[in-house]
C-alpha cells in the first residue's frame, strides 16, 4: 500500500490544507503515515509556541563534555586492515566522493581517523541538536502540551478542472488564505517540456497576471499581490509554459477554476 507523500503530510500538519476523504481513510488504516502525521503536528505546535521565544538557556556543561569525548573517541579509532570496497556500481571519476540519488555527498571516510573538517562538521551538527533540545526544554518547562499550529482562514476557494485538451483525470484545488497566500493542490498534471505557471484571470476582459511558478510537488503556496481584487480576477489558471523568455501566457491552459468566497 503506497504511503501519502511526505510534502502532503507537512501541509496537512501545518493546517494549510485539509485531508480529502481518501487521505482520511488512509490515515485511519496506515499506522506509518498516522505516526508521521502526529510527529509533524507536534513539531508544528512547538514551532508555533516558539514564535515569541528569543533567548535560550545555555546547555549544561556535561553536554559539551560528552560531545568532546565522542569526537576524541572517533579520532582515536584504529585504521581497519585489508582493502575496503569504496566504489559503488556507478562509475565516478577518481577522487570524487560518492553521492546518493539526490546528489548529496555521502560522508564515508576512507580512514579510521576523522579528518579535521569531519570533526568540525560533527561539532556543528551537535551544536544544532543542542539548540533544538534547548528549545524543547524551554517550551516544556511549564509541563504543558504545545498548542497546535493555528489553522488559516480560507477567504475563497475553487475546484480546478481539466481545461481544453488536458487529460480529464487532471484536477486540483485553489484556496486563498487570510495571510495573502494562494494554496494550490494539483494532481495528475500531464508532463510538459517546460514548466507550470499559475495565473489569475479577469473573465470579463481576459486581463491576467502571473502569480508564480508551480513546482513538482502536489502542493504549493504562492504569495498574492497586496489588495488583489479577487472579485474581478476570479479565475485561477494553471498553464504549460516554455523556456522561451516570453512572459505572456502561452495559451496552453491545463487547469481552470473560479474562486468563490
Amino acid at each position: 500500500m503506497p504511503h501519502l507523500d511526505h510534502d502532503r503530510l507537512v501541509f496537512l500538519a501545518l493546517g494549510e490544507t485539509e485531508a480529502d476523504a481518501g487521505e482520511n481513510t488512509h490515515l485511519d488504516t496506515c499506522a506509518h503515515c498516522r505516526a508521521e502525521m502526529e510527529t509533524l503536528q507536534h513539531v508544528a505546535g512547538l514551532g508555533a509556541g516558539a514564535q515569541g521565544l528569543h533567548d535560550l538557556p545555555d546547555p549544561p556543561e556535561h553536554v559539551w563534555q560528552g560531545i568532546v569525548a565522542e569526537i576524541r573517541a572517533a579520532e582515536s579509532l584504529p585504521v581497519l586492515p585489508g582493502p575496503r570496497a569504496e566504489r559503488s556500481t556507478d562509475e565516478r571519476p577518481s577522487g570524487e566522493p560518492p553521492s546518493d540519488r539526490s546528489g548529496a555527498v555521502l560522508l564515508a571516510p576512507r580512514r579510521g581517523r576523522w579528518s579535521r573538517w569531519a570533526v568540525t562538521a560533527a561539532t556543528a551538527v551537535a551544536a544544532a541538536a543542542i539548540g533544538v533540545v534547548g528549545t524543547v526544554a524551554v517550551l516544556d518547562a511549564t509541563g504543558s502540551t504545545p498548542e497546535p499550529a493555528p489553522r488559516r482562514v480560507v477567504l475563497a476557494s475553487a475546484p480546478l478542472k481539466a481545461y481544453g485538451e488536458t487529460p480529464p483525470d487532471a484536477n486540483g484545488e485553489a484556496r486563498v488564505f487570510d495571510n495573502g497566500r494562494l494554496h494550490l493542490h494539483v494532481a495528475n498534471l500531464p508532463d510538459v517540456p517546460g514548466y507550470y505557471e499559475v495565473w489569475l484571470i479577469n473573465p470579463r476582459n481576459m486581463e491576467m497576471f502571473s502569480v508564480g511558478v508551480l513546482g513538482d510537488a502536489t502542493d504549493e503556496l504562492l504569495p498574492l499581490p497586496p489588495n488583489v481584487d479577487l472579485e474581478a480576477y476570479s479565475v485561477v489558471d494553471v498553464s504549460a509554459e516554455a523556456y522561451d523568455n516570453n512572459t505572456a501566457h502561452s495559451g496552453k491552459s491545463l487547469l481552470r477554476g473560479t474562486l468563490t468566497g
